[in-house]
């Protein structure tokens, strides 16, 4: 029982996604920092278009390396709308948390955003794996 858990731990999906999961929170950390500290842009807004960035740099990543999906192209459209869909609710979250953790907590903004993107990353594994990959 342990053994089995330990080997789908260090499976080559969860490995996979752990490091294009770190490339797509990269994708979002550089884009919510360019808008939102060099553009000057609200922190929510910036997370909107980070948001956007990210989650399209995830779809291609994850259907084309971490689960290796292949899928009629006439049912496309509606996979990616699937996923988008889905990673709504993440981006809900984020902003939930981005504002507890800045006009509550003090937390400066980009730190805020970090942490976050961890919590993101946890979740949006598990609807990709569940609802949209399977």
């Amino acid at each position: 029982m342990i053994n089995n858990f330990i080997k789908k731990l260090f499976s080559k999906e969860v490995i996979l996604y752990i490091i294009f999961g770190f490339l797509t929170t990269f994708v979002d950390a550089i884009i919510f920092f360019m808008f939102n500290n060099i553009l000057k842009l609200n922190y929510i807004f910036s997370t909107c278009i980070a948001w956007f960035f990210a989650v399209l740099f995830s779809y291609i990543t994850n259907k084309l390396f971490v689960f290796s999906y292949k899928r009629n192209t006439n049912k496309l459209l509606k996979e990616i709308m699937s996923f988008f869909s889905l990673r709504l609710i993440s981006l809900a979250l984020s902003i939930v948390f981005m504002i507890i953790m800045i006009e509550i907590l003090n937390i400066r903004e980009f730190l805020s955003k970090i942490l976050v993107n961890f919590v993101v990353v946890v979740i949006n594994y598990f609807f990709s794996k569940l609802f949209i990959f399977t």
